[in-house]
Protein backbone atom coordinates (compact mmCIF):
# COMPACT_ATOMS: atom_id res chain seq x y z
CA UNK A 1 0.00 0.00 0.00
CA UNK A 2 1.30 3.45 -0.81
CA UNK A 3 0.99 5.20 2.47
CA UNK A 4 1.51 8.95 1.07
CA UNK A 5 -1.83 8.89 -0.87
CA UNK A 6 -3.72 6.60 1.07
CA UNK A 7 -7.53 6.28 0.30
CA UNK A 8 -10.71 5.21 1.60
CA UNK A 9 -10.77 2.47 -0.02
CA UNK A 10 -7.28 1.36 1.28
CA UNK A 11 -8.86 1.73 4.42
CA UNK A 12 -12.19 0.11 3.76
CA UNK A 13 -9.80 -3.13 2.28
CA UNK A 14 -7.83 -3.91 5.39
CA UNK A 15 -10.73 -3.58 7.56
CA UNK A 16 -13.38 -5.23 5.24
CA UNK A 17 -15.58 -3.05 5.18
CA UNK A 18 -17.37 -0.93 2.07
CA UNK A 19 -16.06 2.52 1.17
CA UNK A 20 -19.21 4.26 1.86
CA UNK A 21 -19.77 3.17 5.85
CA UNK A 22 -15.97 4.05 6.26
CA UNK A 23 -16.86 7.85 4.54
CA UNK A 24 -19.60 8.00 6.85
CA UNK A 25 -17.64 6.48 10.10
CA UNK A 26 -15.20 9.57 9.27
CA UNK A 27 -17.71 12.07 9.06
CA UNK A 28 -18.75 10.39 12.28
CA UNK A 29 -22.26 9.45 11.44
CA UNK A 30 -24.79 8.26 13.91
CA UNK A 31 -25.64 5.22 11.61
CA UNK A 32 -22.28 4.02 12.30
CA UNK A 33 -21.34 2.16 15.37
CA UNK A 34 -18.75 3.35 17.83
CA UNK A 35 -16.46 0.22 17.39
CA UNK A 36 -16.45 0.75 13.71
CA UNK A 37 -15.60 4.75 13.89
CA UNK A 38 -12.97 3.60 16.54
CA UNK A 39 -11.66 0.98 14.05
CA UNK A 40 -11.98 3.06 11.41
CA UNK A 41 -10.36 6.74 12.86
CA UNK A 42 -7.60 4.34 14.30
CA UNK A 43 -6.32 2.85 10.80
CA UNK A 44 -6.93 6.59 9.37
CA UNK A 45 -4.21 7.92 11.78
CA UNK A 46 -2.09 4.64 11.85
CA UNK A 47 -1.55 5.34 8.00
CA UNK A 48 -1.90 9.30 7.96
CA UNK A 49 -4.82 9.59 5.69
CA UNK A 50 -5.07 13.11 4.31
CA UNK A 51 -8.99 13.51 2.72
CA UNK A 52 -8.73 14.57 -0.82
CA UNK A 53 -9.21 17.98 -0.78
CA UNK A 54 -10.04 18.24 -4.15
CA UNK A 55 -12.77 15.51 -4.30
CA UNK A 56 -14.38 17.40 -1.05
CA UNK A 57 -14.54 20.88 -2.91
CA UNK A 58 -15.89 19.52 -5.95
CA UNK A 59 -18.77 18.37 -3.91
CA UNK A 60 -18.99 21.64 -1.79
CA UNK A 61 -18.12 23.61 -5.49
CA UNK A 62 -16.18 26.22 -3.69
CA UNK A 63 -12.57 26.05 -3.60
CA UNK A 64 -11.79 29.37 -1.84
CA UNK A 65 -9.41 29.95 -3.86
CA UNK A 66 -9.14 32.94 -6.29
CA UNK A 67 -6.71 33.17 -9.90
CA UNK A 68 -5.10 36.02 -10.75
CA UNK A 69 -3.55 36.99 -14.48
CA UNK A 70 -0.70 39.04 -14.78
CA UNK A 71 1.26 40.01 -17.72
CA UNK A 72 4.86 40.60 -16.32
CA UNK A 73 5.91 39.59 -12.53
CA UNK A 74 8.88 41.72 -13.18
CA UNK A 75 7.21 44.43 -13.74
CA UNK A 76 7.23 46.55 -10.33
CA UNK A 77 4.13 48.10 -10.57
CA UNK A 78 2.16 44.46 -10.94
CA UNK A 79 3.84 42.71 -8.11
CA UNK A 80 2.45 45.60 -5.61
CA UNK A 81 -0.74 44.68 -7.45
CA UNK A 82 -0.26 40.78 -6.12
CA UNK A 83 0.54 42.29 -2.87
CA UNK A 84 -2.79 44.04 -2.60
CA UNK A 85 -4.28 41.04 -3.40
CA UNK A 86 -2.76 38.58 -1.37
CA UNK A 87 -3.66 41.36 1.65
CA UNK A 88 -7.42 41.28 1.18
CA UNK A 89 -7.51 37.55 -0.23
CA UNK A 90 -6.12 35.87 2.54
CA UNK A 91 -7.60 37.90 5.11
CA UNK A 92 -10.71 36.89 3.62
CA UNK A 93 -10.11 33.46 4.05
CA UNK A 94 -8.89 32.69 0.15
CA UNK A 95 -5.81 31.63 -1.50
CA UNK A 96 -4.33 33.08 -4.42
CA UNK A 97 -3.09 31.47 -7.78
CA UNK A 98 -0.99 33.51 -9.79
CA UNK A 99 -0.15 32.91 -13.83
CA UNK A 100 1.77 35.06 -15.44
CA UNK A 101 0.74 35.69 -19.57
CA UNK A 102 4.05 37.13 -20.35
CA UNK A 103 2.57 39.87 -22.37
CA UNK A 104 1.18 36.41 -25.33
CA UNK A 105 -2.90 36.40 -26.23
CA UNK A 106 -2.05 32.30 -26.04
CA UNK A 107 -0.69 32.46 -22.95
CA UNK A 108 -3.10 34.62 -21.67
CA UNK A 109 -5.97 32.01 -23.14
CA UNK A 110 -4.28 28.94 -21.48
CA UNK A 111 -3.99 30.78 -17.92
CA UNK A 112 -7.31 31.12 -17.77
CA UNK A 113 -8.63 27.46 -19.06
CA UNK A 114 -6.11 26.55 -16.57
CA UNK A 115 -7.06 28.41 -13.65
CA UNK A 116 -10.84 27.43 -14.73
CA UNK A 117 -10.26 23.82 -14.82
CA UNK A 118 -8.46 24.03 -11.25
CA UNK A 119 -12.41 25.40 -10.43
CA UNK A 120 -11.09 28.71 -8.66
CA UNK A 121 -14.02 30.45 -7.52
CA UNK A 122 -13.10 33.96 -9.59
CA UNK A 123 -10.49 35.19 -11.36
CA UNK A 124 -8.45 39.05 -11.55
CA UNK A 125 -7.63 39.70 -14.56
CA UNK A 126 -5.07 42.30 -16.44
CA UNK A 127 -5.01 42.03 -20.75
CA UNK A 128 -1.63 41.05 -22.57
CA UNK A 129 -0.36 43.29 -24.56
CA UNK A 130 -1.37 41.17 -27.84
CA UNK A 131 -4.70 40.78 -27.22
CA UNK A 132 -7.73 42.34 -29.10
CA UNK A 133 -9.77 38.63 -29.45
CA UNK A 134 -11.96 38.87 -25.95
CA UNK A 135 -14.33 35.60 -27.17
CA UNK A 136 -12.09 33.32 -24.37
CA UNK A 137 -13.06 36.07 -21.62
CA UNK A 138 -16.47 36.38 -22.82
CA UNK A 139 -16.78 32.38 -22.58
CA UNK A 140 -16.18 32.59 -18.72
CA UNK A 141 -18.04 35.27 -18.37
CA UNK A 142 -21.10 33.42 -19.61
CA UNK A 143 -20.48 30.59 -17.75
CA UNK A 144 -20.69 32.71 -14.48
CA UNK A 145 -17.38 32.77 -13.30
CA UNK A 146 -17.10 35.58 -11.94
CA UNK A 147 -14.37 37.94 -13.71
CA UNK A 148 -12.96 41.62 -12.16
CA UNK A 149 -10.24 43.54 -14.25
CA UNK A 150 -7.26 45.25 -13.27
CA UNK A 151 -5.49 48.29 -14.42
CA UNK A 152 -5.70 46.73 -18.32
CA UNK A 153 -9.09 46.01 -19.64
CA UNK A 154 -11.71 46.48 -22.94
CA UNK A 155 -15.26 48.14 -22.66
CA UNK A 156 -17.21 44.65 -20.94
CA UNK A 157 -20.38 45.83 -19.65
CA UNK A 158 -20.59 43.21 -17.54
CA UNK A 159 -17.69 43.36 -15.92
CA UNK A 160 -16.20 45.30 -12.69
CA UNK A 161 -12.77 47.19 -13.19
CA UNK A 162 -10.34 48.63 -11.31
CA UNK A 163 -8.15 51.41 -13.03
CA UNK A 164 -6.11 54.72 -12.44
CA UNK A 165 -7.00 57.70 -13.72
CA UNK A 166 -4.01 57.37 -16.76
CA UNK A 167 -5.56 60.49 -18.85
CA UNK A 168 -4.81 62.58 -15.72
CA UNK A 169 -2.10 61.17 -14.82
CA UNK A 170 -0.29 61.84 -18.38
CA UNK A 171 -1.62 65.09 -18.58
CA UNK A 172 -0.54 66.13 -15.20
CA UNK A 173 2.86 65.04 -16.33
CA UNK A 174 3.16 66.83 -19.45
CA UNK A 175 1.98 70.33 -17.87
CA UNK A 176 4.86 69.86 -15.20
CA UNK A 177 6.97 69.61 -18.65
CA UNK A 178 5.46 72.57 -20.21
CA UNK A 179 5.81 74.19 -16.58
CA UNK A 180 9.89 73.73 -16.50
CA UNK A 181 10.00 75.43 -20.09
CA UNK A 182 10.06 72.69 -21.74
CA UNK A 183 7.87 73.06 -25.22
CA UNK A 184 9.05 69.97 -27.57
CA UNK A 185 7.95 67.30 -26.01
CA UNK A 186 7.91 63.95 -27.57
CA UNK A 187 5.72 60.69 -26.24
CA UNK A 188 7.19 56.80 -26.24
CA UNK A 189 3.74 55.32 -26.54
CA UNK A 190 3.07 51.51 -25.27
CA UNK A 191 1.18 49.64 -27.75
CA UNK A 192 -2.00 51.24 -28.90
CA UNK A 193 -4.28 48.16 -28.55
CA UNK A 194 -3.91 48.97 -24.72
CA UNK A 195 -7.43 51.20 -23.18
CA UNK A 196 -4.30 52.74 -20.69
CA UNK A 197 -1.37 53.70 -23.82
CA UNK A 198 -4.33 56.01 -25.51
CA UNK A 199 -5.65 57.61 -22.19
CA UNK A 200 -2.19 58.49 -21.86
CA UNK A 201 -1.86 59.89 -25.46
CA UNK A 202 -4.61 61.60 -25.20
CA UNK A 203 -3.47 63.24 -21.61
CA UNK A 204 -0.28 63.89 -23.27
CA UNK A 205 -2.10 65.40 -26.48
CA UNK A 206 -4.62 67.57 -24.51
CA UNK A 207 -1.65 69.01 -22.16
CA UNK A 208 0.24 70.34 -25.24
CA UNK A 209 -3.33 71.72 -26.86
CA UNK A 210 -4.04 73.60 -24.10
CA UNK A 211 -1.24 75.44 -24.11
CA UNK A 212 -0.92 76.20 -27.77
CA UNK A 213 1.42 73.77 -28.67
CA UNK A 214 1.08 71.54 -31.61
CA UNK A 215 1.69 68.17 -31.11
CA UNK A 216 4.19 66.73 -33.45
CA UNK A 217 3.70 63.12 -35.13
CA UNK A 218 7.35 62.57 -35.41
CA UNK A 219 8.35 63.19 -31.83
CA UNK A 220 4.75 60.20 -31.34
CA UNK A 221 6.78 56.79 -31.22
CA UNK A 222 4.64 53.37 -30.99
CA UNK A 223 6.66 50.96 -28.63
CA UNK A 224 4.41 47.77 -28.51
CA UNK A 225 7.28 45.79 -26.20
CA UNK A 226 7.20 48.93 -23.33
CA UNK A 227 10.95 47.33 -22.58
CA UNK A 228 13.79 49.40 -21.61
CA UNK A 229 16.03 48.22 -24.89
CA UNK A 230 12.64 49.98 -26.62
CA UNK A 231 12.80 53.22 -24.90
CA UNK A 232 16.91 53.02 -25.83
CA UNK A 233 15.99 52.54 -29.40
CA UNK A 234 12.77 54.60 -30.18
CA UNK A 235 15.12 57.69 -28.12
CA UNK A 236 17.65 57.50 -30.45
CA UNK A 237 15.17 57.80 -33.32
CA UNK A 238 14.26 61.25 -32.07
CA UNK A 239 17.54 62.48 -31.23
CA UNK A 240 18.48 61.71 -34.62
CA UNK A 241 15.97 64.05 -36.23
CA UNK A 242 16.75 67.25 -37.61
CA UNK A 243 14.28 69.03 -35.32
CA UNK A 244 14.90 66.94 -32.36
CA UNK A 245 12.32 67.15 -28.91
CA UNK A 246 14.00 68.54 -25.93
CA UNK A 247 11.43 66.72 -23.69
CA UNK A 248 10.54 62.86 -23.12
CA UNK A 249 7.53 61.45 -21.80
CA UNK A 250 7.40 58.13 -21.72
CA UNK A 251 4.56 55.33 -21.23
CA UNK A 252 6.77 53.64 -18.56
CA UNK A 253 9.25 54.21 -15.99
CA UNK A 254 11.59 50.96 -18.08
CA UNK A 255 11.19 53.00 -21.67
CA UNK A 256 11.66 56.42 -19.50
CA UNK A 257 15.00 54.42 -18.04
CA UNK A 258 16.19 53.37 -21.82
CA UNK A 259 15.28 57.02 -22.89
CA UNK A 260 17.84 58.08 -20.38
CA UNK A 261 20.78 55.95 -21.64
CA UNK A 262 20.29 56.85 -24.91
CA UNK A 263 20.15 60.92 -23.91
CA UNK A 264 23.73 60.14 -22.31
CA UNK A 265 25.29 57.85 -24.88
CA UNK A 266 24.58 60.67 -27.69
CA UNK A 267 26.69 62.74 -24.94
CA UNK A 268 23.85 65.28 -23.69
CA UNK A 269 22.81 65.88 -20.10
CA UNK A 270 19.36 65.55 -18.33
CA UNK A 271 17.75 67.56 -17.90
CA UNK A 272 19.52 70.33 -19.10
CA UNK A 273 19.47 69.19 -22.73
CA UNK A 274 16.43 66.65 -22.91
CA UNK A 275 14.38 66.19 -19.44
CA UNK A 276 12.91 62.82 -19.08
CA UNK A 277 9.07 61.70 -17.30
CA UNK A 278 8.14 58.26 -16.50
CA UNK A 279 4.93 56.54 -15.40
CA UNK A 280 5.06 53.56 -13.04
CA UNK A 281 7.56 54.79 -9.96
CA UNK A 282 9.34 51.63 -10.48
CA UNK A 283 11.53 51.84 -7.37
CA UNK A 284 14.72 52.13 -9.94
CA UNK A 285 14.04 55.64 -10.21
CA UNK A 286 14.83 57.12 -7.56
CA UNK A 287 18.02 55.51 -8.10
CA UNK A 288 18.70 56.41 -11.52
CA UNK A 289 21.41 59.90 -11.86
CA UNK A 290 19.77 62.05 -12.11
CA UNK A 291 16.47 60.63 -10.55
CA UNK A 292 13.64 59.90 -12.46
CA UNK A 293 10.09 62.01 -12.10
CA UNK A 294 7.55 59.42 -12.52
CA UNK A 295 3.74 59.08 -12.37
CA UNK A 296 3.12 56.86 -9.36
CA UNK A 297 0.15 54.42 -9.99
CA UNK A 298 -1.31 53.02 -6.45
CA UNK A 299 -0.89 49.56 -7.26
CA UNK A 300 -1.22 47.60 -3.83
CA UNK A 301 -4.36 49.44 -3.49
CA UNK A 302 -5.81 48.38 -6.86
CA UNK A 303 -4.94 44.49 -6.36
CA UNK A 304 -6.60 45.42 -2.49
CA UNK A 305 -9.82 46.76 -4.50
CA UNK A 306 -9.76 44.13 -7.08
CA UNK A 307 -10.05 41.54 -4.39
CA UNK A 308 -12.66 43.08 -2.57
CA UNK A 309 -14.77 43.52 -5.78
CA UNK A 310 -14.23 39.64 -7.22
CA UNK A 311 -14.53 38.50 -3.47
CA UNK A 312 -18.41 40.42 -3.19
CA UNK A 313 -19.13 39.03 -6.13
CA UNK A 314 -18.37 35.64 -5.27
CA UNK A 315 -20.06 35.45 -2.20
CA UNK A 316 -22.85 36.93 -3.16
CA UNK A 317 -25.89 34.50 -3.18
CA UNK A 318 -27.52 36.30 -6.50
CA UNK A 319 -24.39 36.60 -8.91
CA UNK A 320 -26.88 37.59 -11.70
CA UNK A 321 -27.92 40.48 -9.99
CA UNK A 322 -24.27 42.01 -8.72
CA UNK A 323 -23.97 45.34 -10.52
CA UNK A 324 -20.48 45.94 -11.70
CA UNK A 325 -18.30 48.50 -10.33
CA UNK A 326 -15.48 51.46 -12.13
CA UNK A 327 -13.36 52.16 -9.16
CA UNK A 328 -10.72 54.91 -10.64
CA UNK A 329 -7.86 55.26 -8.74
CA UNK A 330 -6.04 58.66 -8.76
CA UNK A 331 -2.07 58.98 -9.76
CA UNK A 332 0.00 61.24 -8.15
CA UNK A 333 3.02 62.89 -10.17
CA UNK A 334 6.04 62.87 -8.09
CA UNK A 335 8.80 65.23 -9.49
CA UNK A 336 12.48 64.57 -9.41
CA UNK A 337 15.72 65.47 -10.73
CA UNK A 338 15.19 64.41 -14.45
CA UNK A 339 12.95 67.19 -15.43
CA UNK A 340 13.64 69.75 -13.44
CA UNK A 341 14.64 72.72 -15.30
CA UNK A 342 14.65 75.32 -11.84
CA UNK A 343 17.38 73.61 -10.30
CA UNK A 344 17.39 70.56 -8.56
CA UNK A 345 15.27 69.19 -5.34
Amino acid sequence: MNFNQVTIKDIARELGISPSTVSRALKDHPDISVETKKAVNALAEKLNYQPNIVALNLRQRKTNTIGVIIPEIVHFFFSTVISGIEDVAYQAGYNVIIAQSNESYEREMTDMKALFNSRVDGMLLSLSRETTNFDHIESYISKGMPIVFYDRMYDSANVSKVIVDDYAGAKEAVLHLIDQGWKKIAHLMAAPILKISTDRLKGYEDALKENNIAPNKDWIIECHSGTYEEGKRATKKLLALPNPPNAIFANNDPMAMGAMMAIKEKGLRIPQDVAVVGFSNWFFGELMDPSLTTVDQPGFEMGQEAARLLIRQIESKDKSNVQPEIKILKTKLVVRNSSLKKGTK
